[in-house]
């Protein structure tokens, strides 16, 4: 790729000007993607009884997506970098979109999660386009607060979502709920495609503005020079990692598989296949990933321990929260049988939380340093983890508004702060792996998430199938089942001690 597919900025307000253009792409392609798991996780339990799916089968609904992004986002990134995020990220707004519309027409269970995976790959597609944009966009010092904005954008999309979709869902059925993402799709690709948003070409004037772009950058600042395109790593320079890719996709694929089946079905040959195929899968992807020219996951960038750290907190973090809100729906639902649209009120607190939170988030990672700011998150996140597990038949809708709330507040800080440490300390010319990364922590985690939540309801009301009435039998599991959740987010506030303490400037490190 070079620097003639976008013009280099003239001046100071040109610049704003493509930035601008970019926090807008950027913010909603991410909005799509988040109102689109938002209305699925609000409409889930009135799926599993119109399509007389059980209590794992539904639960694939989220995870074949998860499991589709999370394999294809570094591979998503490395086509960004090589052939420009805005290609990528219009191929897969429009495909995304498509797949929605198929997904509203779908009639099995089957058909749904087959469809779900053909959007995970679309996802995939567009999700790390939109970090890689704003890398490209804002020099280091200048990532926290589009960070937090998208942040803020995702949390609206979230608050949003499950309210229109509550709507729909009770009036139009689930299905009109997946038509809500053809639109906005359809029109962020046609935008991107038809609009020029920067390239890298723009990141590199925000670097040379700042001096934060390092010699190659600044000695292109002599008037009549053509500003070089940013020096590439080798990681950058690389192949596309595709089977790496695979394999990574195999042995999650057959882990999730394993966990959800395993409580009901027992050591039976598919169970065991399964465990085999994640196991082998797993050695193959580590195998690959010594030898391998074009690898899953660059040397150069996981060189840096603060990024290592925001992924395994992202992880962690995410699985938590998803878990909880899988658990939440169908304790509202189910236990305190509420419609869609009420449940979703419930849950407002959450997505208002994350919305008010993440500029917040962002002045307290300034002031008390990303370390403190994530342990603090983690354990606020484990908290309202606890409080919901104390949730029950009687619980007023002042408790349950109060738990999600908390737990909102706990993610908010942890979402904004360890992503603003990923993107940050990612090599020059690796701005869409890294981005890749972000997003494949983000989905992995819910992945896992879902799947050991679904392990303990199978452990712990074994038999109840799609049969889950919300009786006494599944109240006492779901809190059993939220208390050990509640064991990856303390487990998070340890792996973010291993975060940067005040930031330094926007130093930005080399691969």
């Amino acid at each position: 790729m070079t620097l003639a597919r976008t013009r280099t900025p003239s001046g100071p307000r040109d610049r704003r000007r493509l930035q601008r253009l970019t926090l807008t792409s950027s913010i909603t392609g991410a909005v799509v993607v988040a109102v689109d798991g938002s209305v699925l996780t609000v409409v889930q339990p009135v799926m599993q009884r119109e399509l007389h799916a059980s209590f794992a089968q539904i639960q694939w609904t989220s995870t074949a997506y998860l499991i589709a992004v999370a394999s294809l986002l570094v591979f998503a990134g490395r086509l960004g970098d090589r052939f420009g995020h805005r290609r990528v990220f219009t191929v897969g707004a429009l495909g995304f979109a498509a797949a929605s519309a198929a997904i509203g027409l779908a009639g099995s269970t089957v058909l749904v999660i087959g469809l779900r995976v053909l959007q995970g790959v679309f996802g995939a597609l567009l999700q790390p386009a939109t970090l890689g944009m704003l890398r490209a966009a804002y020099p280091s010092d200048r990532l926290a607060m589009p960070i937090a904005l998208r942040t803020s954008a995702i949390g609206l999309a979230v608050a949003a979502g499950p309210l229109v979709g509550g709507v729909l869902a009770v009036h139009l059925g689930w299905r009109s709920v997946f038509f809500l993402s053809v639109v906005p799709a359809l029109a962020v690709g046609l935008f991107v495609l038809l609009v020029r948003t920067p390239e890298t070409g723009t990141g590199v004037a925000a670097a040379r503005e700042t001096g934060t772009g390092g010699p190659a950058i600044r000695d292109a600042q002599a008037p009549g020079v053509r500003t070089p395109e940013p020096e590439r790593t080798e990681d950058a320079r690389g192949g596309l990692g595709l089977p790496g890719a695979c394999l990574f996709a195999v042995c999650l694929g057959s882990l999730v598989h394993a966990l959800v089946e395993l409580p009901g079905a027992g050591w039976t040959a598919p169970t065991t296949l399964a465990v085999l195929a994640a196991v082998a899968a797993g050695a193959a992807f580590v195998v690959h990933e010594r030898r391998a020219a074009s690898r899953f996951v660059p040397p150069g960038v996981l060189r840096s321990v603060p990024l290592t750290a925001s992924l395994a907190v992202l992880v962690s973090a995410s699985a938590a929260l998803f878990g909880t809100l899988f658990l939440g729906t169908y304790l509202l639902q189910h236990v305190l049988g509420l419609d869609p649209f009420r449940s979703a009120l419930r849950m407002v607190p959450l997505a208002a939380v994350m919305v008010l939170g993440a500029p917040v988030s962002a002045v307290l990672q300034r002031r008390f340093g990303h370390r403190r700011t994530a342990v603090g998150g983690m354990a606020l996140l484990a908290l309202g983890i606890l409080l919901t597990s104390r949730l029950d038949g009687q619980s007023t809708a002042v408790a349950t508004s109060l738990a999600f709330l908390v737990v909102g507040a706990g993610f908010c800080p942890v979402m904004v702060t360890a992503t603003a440490v990923v993107v940050r300390e990612a090599p020059l010319g690796t701005e869409g792996v890294a981005g890749g990364l972000q997003q494949t922590a983000m989905n992995v985690g819910p992945a896992l998430g879902l799947a050991l939540v679904t392990m303990l309801m199978g452990v712990a009301a074994p038999g109840a199938g799609a049969g889950f009435t919300g009786g006494p039998e599944f109240t006492e599991a779901m809190g059993t089942a939220l208390v050990v959740l509640a064991v990856p987010a303390a487990l998070g506030a340890l792996l973010a001690l291993r975060l940067p303490g005040r930031t330094d400037g926007g130093r930005r490190p080399s691969a």
